[in-house]
């Protein structure tokens, strides 16, 4: 994805919003708007942006695993399972 070729004033945004949008949900990249020069904002269709959610949310899972892990706060699948066997069985 070039970002270079994904740049556009806020003027071009003012003058060709319908275009913007319609464009940005086929292409599927997002598209940065700047004001006075400097990139201010970006835009990005709806199925990108939760697509982009949802590995973001993976990532965060991963991370916490991770620290689980360096923090020594884990068990042996075969203790989880037990436990998990003794708790339906008391229910």
């Amino acid at each position: 994805m070039k970002l270079s070729s994904q740049i556009k004033p806020i003027s071009y945004l003012k003058a060709h919003a319908a275009e913007i949008v319609r464009d940005l949900g086929k292409q599927g990249e997002p598209l940065v708007i700047t004001q006075n020069g400097e990139a201010k904002v970006v835009m990005q269709d709806i199925e990108s942006y939760e697509q982009m959610q949802e590995t973001l949310a993976l990532l965060k899972i991963l991370a916490l695993g991770n620290r689980e892990i360096e923090d020594d706060r884990v068990i042996p699948l075969s203790d989880a399972f037990k436990r998990v066997r003794r708790r339906r069985e008391s229910t």
